[in-house]
């Protein structure tokens, strides 16, 4: 496993800061992956210096999306402070934030696939969802694709809005049935309202012949060889699309894929952070998100997803949904898994 990198923490002071000014310290609480203790010892200084200039680098931005960044750069206590605030451990009352500061560590490391990952829970329930994926591609073909190669032909091509290099922000409301998506705002560029923000909805093909469907790319918390079998007994004769992190989740909210299925290998726990600011895109886009035996995924019981049946089921709709828990009940006694 790679180690924490300075990103993951400056990510988490930058979050941490920004909330806990919008919304008073003192109503701010955060489930993260990376928590203060490794970056407070006596031979991390050099790391901290690291997490420290890049915390205040982005908080120099500030200013661009209408948010009041700091009077003075923050110091080592101040950052120290801010990614203490990454010490909730949920459950099932009182509102918290859960946040993946770089989700998909390997893709970002690969210049491919990854995302922050953003979710405010309420009492169990997740009630707002935000996905920034800078190197998600406008065109669903370029997924497949390389990130180096696809920087590569969008140099060689004439730039439009639908341009590699504009990444997106994917966000949605609980109850409001909508997702809307936004490109990355341009260094030279201010946030202005309206913004450019459109509306986006799971796609609507619910034949399995014509579906796709995302895994995740890394073989060691997936059986990509249970989700191949299932994937043909259903009928899924497209290419699985691997991606790394929760753009999965971004692609069935944009209607680039149909189906996510991810089932861990023994002794493997889901956390919360990995799923879900995905989980309420899906469904706010008309998706269906649950385990593998058709229940909710249940964020009300600490940074696990405790209870979890089987796996995760993400889909674009309830027919295709319905096709692939039976699938999983019919060969589920035969895997290994």
């Amino acid at each position: 496993m790679l180690p924490p990198s300075p990103l993951n923490w400056s990510v988490q002071a930058t979050v941490s800061w920004v909330l806990a000014e919008c919304f008073g310290r003192e109503n701010v609480s955060i489930i993260a992956e990376e928590d203060v203790q490794e970056l407070s010892k006596a031979d991390a200084a050099g790391l901290l210096e690291v997490v420290v200039n890049t915390t205040n680098k982005c908080l120099a931005e500030a200013p661009r999306f209408g948010l009041i960044g700091p009077v003075t750069s923050l110091g080592t206590l101040e950052v120290l402070e801010a990614i203490s605030l990454c010490n909730s451990t949920g459950g099932p009352t009182g509102r918290f934030w859960v946040l993946d500061p770089v989700d998909g560590t390997l893709g970002f490391v690969r210049g491919d696939q990854y995302a922050v990952a953003l979710a405010l829970i309420e009492d169990g329930e997740v009630v707002l969802g935000v996905l920034g994926c800078p190197n998600y591609p406008m065109n669903k073909e370029w997924l497949s694709y390389p990130n180096g190669y696809c920087k590569i032909i969008s140099k060689l091509t004439i730039p439009t809005s639908e341009s590699w290099e504009r990444g997106c922000v994917i966000y949605a409301r609980n109850g409001s049935g909508k997702a809307w998506m936004q490109p990355l705002l341009p260094r030279d560029k201010k946030l202005v309202w309206p913004n450019s923000a459109r509306e986006v909805q799971v796609s609507s093909i619910d034949n399995p012949a014509l579906a796709t469907f995302c895994e995740p790319v890394e073989k060691a918390n997936s059986s990509h060889s249970f989700t191949a079998g299932l994937a043909h007994s259903v009928g899924l004769r497209n290419q699985p699309l691997r991606v790394y992190s929760m753009v999965k989740y971004a692609a069935i909210a944009r209607g680039h894929a149909e189906v996510f299925m991810k089932f861990a290998r023994a002794g493997y726990k889901e956390k919360i952070w990995d799923h879900a600011a995905g989980v309420i895109i899906i469904q706010e886009a008309g998706g269906v998100v649950t385990d593998a035996g058709g229940r909710p995924l249940d964020f009300s019981r600490g940074i696990y997803l405790e209870g979890l049946d089987r796996g995760v089921i993400a889909c674009a709709g309830a027919k295709l949904h319905e096709e692939i828990i039976g699938a999983v009940d019919a060969s589920w006694n035969s895997s290994n898994l």
